[in-house]
């Protein structure tokens, strides 16, 4: 089988990384003998994240523009123009079949200098509202993977592919993982547990609300996994007692979700994707503090399917003990829930992708 040339770019977050990652791991295996470069921004996350994976990986001096009057505004047209002429150089030299990109600010000069030099390139959106670098090089892209309907608004509809999020495949099958998830966290089996999912630095208001109801989920006889981030670890770990199980991070997600039988999470898009194979009963409360609102937007893509709860955090007083109340005590809903959401997964998600990049190659 001839060996190829991928280029890869998509950073700044662990949503446009690990979806890139996850797109090289699954070309390596088809092709193994061909070479793979990631493209990247310096100091970013990237930068650590992608060699860990075994990947060589080029940063370019580049960030986004601020969205007031900052002096890295003041340096974007010289951090984009250097980032375009490095990419040339890095297109002249490593000469790719297909340039792929998950967005984040690297992959904007790499496409956009990819495309005009006549290498095929696809781009891969996660979010149910498209980010800015994603819409900007729509035009150029000769195919579009993305993770929701209606994405006609934002890209050119031939283009687009519905496709979902690449994820890690461990979560296929954690059904049959139950008794070893309650022995691996040291859970009661006949209690109830609620998994809440801050993400691996922490979300600070979903944080104070498992704190402040903590008395509430005693009386209701619920036991927690609570995964409060590496930020706030050291607060909330004196919550630590036999029903309450505070980490600042999960390293056994397979586990974690079989062990569960309600989530609380934040709506990132990988989150999103995940908790659609997962299949239990959800409750998103999504972060404010993105771009465009983009997780509010991927929380109600599901809520409006009747596939998951929706309580946005200015509401988390008002609506929270309601809400989970009625959701804990009614089997029927939860079976609802749960079958809901588990039909908008797509597990082969990354393989269709690759049947995306395969007709890119000819």
């Amino acid at each position: 089988m001839k060996p190829y040339r991928f280029i890869i770019s998509g950073g700044g977050t662990g949503g446009h990384i690990y979806p890139a990652i996850a797109i090289a791991n699954e070309l390596k295996k088809r092709y193994a003998n061909s070479e793979f470069l990631f493209v990247g921004a310096k100091d970013r996350m990237e930068m650590e994240k992608v060699p860990q994976e075994g990947y060589e990986i080029i940063g370019l001096w580049i960030s986004g523009l601020q969205r007031k009057l900052t002096l890295k505004n003041l340096l974007f047209p010289l951090k984009l123009l250097s980032s375009i002429l490095r990419s040339r150089r890095i297109l002249r030299t490593f000469k790719p079949d297909v340039a792929i990109g998950t967005g984040g600010y690297a992959s904007a000069p790499l496409l956009r200098v990819a495309s005009n030099k006549g290498i095929p390139c696809l781009i891969q959106e996660q979010n149910s509202y498209a980010g800015m670098t994603n819409k900007w090089l729509s035009n150029k892209a000769k195919s579009i993977c993305v993770a929701y309907d209606g994405m006609e608004q934002f890209f050119p509809a031939n283009k687009i592919q519905l496709t979902g999020n690449p994820v890690r495949q461990d979560l296929l099958d954690i059904h049959h993982k139950r008794d070893e998830a309650i022995s691996f966290f040291k859970l009661n089996k006949d209690r109830k547990t609620l998994l809440v999912l801050g993400g691996s630095l922490g979300a600070k208001r979903v944080n104070q609300l498992i704190q402040e109801k903590l008395p509430f989920f005693r009386s209701l006889g619920i036991q927690l996994i609570w995964q409060c981030g590496k930020l706030y670890v050291d607060t909330y770990k004196q919550y630590q007692e036999d029903t309450v199980h505070v980490h600042d991070f999960l390293n056994r997600m397979d586990l974690a979700y079989a062990a569960s039988d309600f989530i609380i999470s934040r709506a990132g898009a990988l989150s999103v994707s995940e908790l659609c194979l997962v299949g239990k009963p959800v409750l998103f409360i999504p972060s404010p503090n993105v771009a465009e609102d983009h997780q509010t937007k991927n929380a109600m893509a599901i809520s409006e399917k009747n596939a998951a709860l929706l309580i946005k955090e200015q509401e988390l007083d008002q609506l929270f003990e309601k809400r989970f109340t009625e959701l804990y005590r009614s089997e029927e809903k939860q079976q609802l829930l749960s079958k809901n959401i588990k039909e908008l997964g797509r597990p082969n998600a990354t393989k269709d992708i690759l049947i995306e990049i395969e007709k890119l190659l000819g």
